[in-house]
């Protein structure tokens, strides 16, 4: 279900539509009843069509519905009952929406950024001891992306890739700033270095960073439990 909604997200902020009402058929615009919506299910027994006009349903719809229930499975195995474990599970449709929409757009919305901040300030302030802390990491994120941001003249971070490393930081702590920055670069470079040598971007291609971040953030948090 969260999953299903982090694809309406995905689809619909960075077309400035509205984030409520009824799904459509992106092909015959026709409202898609609520039996035809179900995560993953309804996939299967459409065998990936629309119900209406019998266009294909793109893969990437169930996929991130399958994703968001893996990741939502291996919170409650890592943390089990507890208020990290309801805290992650808010904000990974968040972070998933996010990973997407900058893959797709090469943005990060800051209404996602801010809505991540504003549920890990009230974790923070709630339930754990952290919050000056974390906030500070937070922080210190951004002003080291903030600095790429500067030397790169933009082109090698951007700026929606310094709020979100607010977030970033937030979450994942002053202790856990280097080893996050670390496999997001890293797996960015290795990532970058494929797409270079496969001859599917150039040199001086741009290549959306936050998917980077965000894979090394949920490693991160991962790792460190």
């Amino acid at each position: 279900i969260f999953g299903s909604f982090s694809n309406v997200l995905i689809w619909r902020i960075p077309k400035g539509l509205s984030i409520g009402g009824r799904s459509i058929c992106r092909k015959c615009k026709n409202k898609i009843s609520w039996f035809d919506n179900i995560p993953l299910l309804s996939f299967v027994l459409l065998h990936g069509k629309c119900r209406n006009c019998k266009s294909k349903i793109s893969l990437r719809y169930p996929l991130i519905e399958l994703i968001t229930g893996t990741l939502f499975l291996f919170v409650y195995l890592e943390f089990g009952y507890s208020y990290e474990t309801l805290f992650l599970l808010l904000l990974t449709p968040i972070l998933i929406s996010i990973f997407f929409i900058d893959l797709d757009h090469q943005i990060i919305p800051d209404e996602l950024v801010f809505s991540g901040i504003i549920i890990t300030f009230v974790y923070l302030l709630l339930i754990s001891n952290n919050l000056a802390s974390s906030f500070f990491a937070g922080l210190l994120s951004a002003a080291f992306l903030l600095f790429l941001h500067f030397i790169t003249r933009g082109r090698g971070m951007g700026l929606g890739d310094v709020k979100f490393a607010i977030l970033g930081g937030m979450v994942v702590g002053l202790n856990n700033l280097f080893p996050w920055f670390f496999i997001a670069f890293l797996t960015g470079a290795i990532v970058g270095c494929i797409l270079i040598l496969s001859k599917k971007y150039g040199l001086k291609s741009k290549i959306a960073f936050g998917p980077f971040l965000i894979f090394a953030l949920f490693l991160t948090i991962f790792l460190r439990s």
